[in-house]
Order: structure tokens, then sequence, then C-alpha cells
């Protein structure tokens, strides 16, 4: 199918100031979260739907932390909030949010087979399209090519080789007075980002994926307590002590001023590290994340985020557009750019300017067509309360109380109670 252009979008909007229709009048707001740059770039792409339509648009900001945003949108959607118009949402929650999007299946039927389908799929619930790609995600390693090539080291394949050149690259480095670095720094905080990471590693090393997609719980098993087992070793050791309370942005801190030989991130980390700014411009690559001991995956977790109208807006017929105009071909390939966001449009894989400018988006493409999902497809509603005991359970096992196997038979036990009127 050719894909719509920006221009071909605003025509639709332009069309409704002719007809007089509600967007002829209409401001709307979109409520996002962010890491990075998102929210300035957010501002820019609206300010140029603005410029070209005349409808203002509000940025409502939430905390970083996804966990606080969907608590958040949840006590709004329930409240029938008329405030908000478009929510940014994370790929995994529209089976909780769904009734109270608007379904975008007719509105978006001329550009929806120009998204990679397993990701309109993700967010297509009983027939209803509840919202509109706007970027995929998912996680690579990154490491310091420099100190890598400068000790003897190539790109670590498993999650073994990473513990052990990490602390080799770190001990090292102290020796050379370099005393403020560490071998490796990710997510460790108890929040939905420490399920993404902990998922990561038991699925690299045959554990499955907490729940499996037909509903059995099979979190509690000996390849899972090993990797996380593993991980356990890493705070105080690769890792800072305070790596427990680390999001996205902590890690990226360490790491973009020259204080780290690894980090775990995801793409919009790559842009940031590239800027003048930073102590590790050039001197980073990124490589899959490894493989556990007993497994051979390459298991990213599947992020992303997505744009979906609320059934409560006034402004419904303005809010489609916009939202088709974020998640439009033009505005995808300039948030590539100029922030190495991975577009949902497969055509954007192969454009000349992409690829010229952000070599690395070809790279990534096979991370993301391999990205393990988390399971909120089969807990559906119950999706929240299962990742919260999960990153529990992962977290109490990575501060020392109590190991894996102890922690992961309670998991289990909490789960199955979860599960006792079905998922």
């Amino acid at each position: 199918m050719r894909l719509r252009s920006q221009t071909s979008v605003m025509a639709l909007v332009l069309a409704s100031f002719v007809a007089g229709t509600a967007a002829s009048a209409a401001d709307l707001s979109i409520v996002s979260g962010a890491v990075g740059r998102d929210i300035d770039e957010l501002r820019k792409h609206l300010d140029m739907f603005e410029a070209e339509t005349g409808i203002s648009v509000d940025i409502v900001t939430m905390p970083a932390s996804t966990t606080d945003q969907f608590g958040q949108y949840r006590l709004w959607l329930s409240a029938e909030n008329p405030d908000i118009d478009v929510y940014r949402v994370d790929v995994i929650w529209a089976p909780q949010l769904s009734a109270h999007f608007v379904d975008l299946s007719e509105h978006a039927a001329d550009v929806v087979d120009d998204h990679f389908p397993a990701i309109i799929q993700s967010q297509t619930v009983d027939g209803r399209l509840v919202a509109l790609p706007m970027f995929t995600d998912a996680p690579a390693l990154y490491y310091r090519s420099d100190l890598l090539e400068k000790h003897g080291f190539e790109p670590p394949a498993t999650w073994v080789e990473l513990t052990e050149t990490a602390k080799a690259i770190q001990d090292a480095e102290r020796a050379e007075g370099h005393d403020r670095i560490w071998g490796f720094v990710w997510q460790g905080a108890a929040y939905e980002g420490l399920t993404v990471n902990a998922l990561e590693w038991v699925a690299s090393n045959g554990g499955g994926q907490i729940v499996e997609p037909d509903g059995e719980i099979s979190i509690n098993n000996e390849n899972a307590a090993e990797i996380i087992d593993l991980a356990a070793t890493w705070p105080g050791n690769i890792s800072p002590p305070g790596v427990l309370g680390y999001r996205e942005e902590e890690a990226r801190g360490v790491w973009q001023v020259g204080d780290a030989v690894f980090m775990r991130n995801w793409p919009y980390a790559y842009a940031l590290s590239q800027s003048d700014d930073s102590a590790v411009q050039d001197l980073f690559d990124i490589t899959p994340l490894p493989t556990g001991p007993s497994g051979d995956q390459n298991a990213a977790g599947l992020g992303g985020w997505n744009l979906a109208v609320s059934e409560y807006s006034p402004n419904k017929e303005a809010a489609i557009e916009l939202v088709k105009y974020l998640a439009s071909y033009e505005i995808q390939k300039d948030r590539a750019i100029e922030t190495t966001r991975l577009p949902t449009l497969p055509a954007l894989y192969e454009d000349e300017d992409v690829l010229a400018a952000q070599p690395v988006i070809g790279e990534w493409l096979p991370i993301f067509q391999e990205a393990v999902p988390r399971p909120s497809a089969p807990t559906k509603a119950n999706y929240n309360q299962v990742s919260q005991e999960f990153w529990t359970a992962v977290h109490a096992t990575l501060s020392g109380n109590g190991d894996a196997a102890t922690n992961l038979t309670q998991l289990e036990r909490n789960l199955m109670r979860i599960r006792r009127a079905g998922w």
C-alpha cells in the first residue's frame, strides 16, 4: 500500500476547517510521559501541526515512571475526564484501557497497513483498534568500544561474559585512576522497567515469559532462578549499589558522563549519547542483549508508545487527525533522525535519509523483530498486578532478601491467587 504523506493527512484537517466541523474550533490536549528529549520533540511536532491547522495543542506532562503514568491515566479515564483528548500509551496498556478509547479502525483504515502488523495487532482489542503506533522500542546493550579495544575484549555474547568483562575493564580502569567507573548500568528500581529488564534475563536463559501466551504461570523454574541469582551479584560489584533505584535516565546519566563500560537502555539514549555534550560521543556502539548461561536467545523486551483518543474528548474529530499526524511517515521519519526512536513503518528502515543520518536504525531492526513481549495479552486487566508481583520478587532477590528460588516460589503462589478467578 502506498504510504500516505503528511500533506494528505493535513488535507483532511483543512477539509474539516472548510466544512465547519468541530476541528475548526478545537483546542486539544495530549498527555505524555517522557525520557530524554521526548517532550521537546513532541512540542516541535505539535507546533508544526498548529501552524498548518490553527488547532492549538497543549501538553500535559507526566512523570518518567510508566507505573506512575498508568495509575494517573486510569484515574482520569475512570472519572471520564473530558480535559484530555489524546493519551500517549505504553504498548502493554491496550487490554487494560481499551474501553475508554475511540475505535480507530475506520478512521485509520487508509494507513493502518503501512505499520508493522504485529504492532497493530498489539493495539487491537476485541476487533477495535484503540491506539495508532507512534514509535516502537527494543533495548540493546551499549558498550564502550574504545575501552573494549583498549583492554582486548569483544562485545559479550552471554550474561556471564558481560559480568566477567565488565569487572575486568572496571578494575583495570580504576587501577589507572578512573575511580568512578562502573562495569554495567541498567534499570533496577522497583517499577515496570525492572519487569522488562528481568524478563529479558529470564527469557534469554530459557526461563519463559513469566506467564505464557496460553495463561500458564511459568516463572518458577530453575533457569529463571539461575539468571536472577546471577543478576543479584551485580549491585556493588559491577554496578553501583544505587542501581537498585535506577530508571532509564539515571542509567544514562552515569553512562553519558563516561562512568560505565556497559549500559542496557532503549534507542532514545543513542542520539543523546552522540550529542556534543556527551563524554562518550563516537566512543561506543550497540549489540544485542546477551544470552543466559542455559539459554540461546537474545531477548530484548518489546516496548513502544502509541496514541489513543479518549472516548470522553469533546473534540474527537480533531484529536483523531492529530493522532494520524503524529503517527505519519514524515513525523516518524523526523523522530527517527532526531532522537533514534524506532519507526513503526517498515518503509522507514529503507529510507535513505534515515539511514544516512542514523545508520544504527538499520542495526536495530533485527533486535526489534525478535523482541519478547511482556505477558499483558494473557493476563489482560490483571497485568499491572502481575508485573508488580514480579518486579517485587526480583527486587527482593537483587537486594539480598532471599534467593531467587525462594522468591520465585512465593511469586508463583501470588500469581496463582491473582488467577484464581481466571485472567
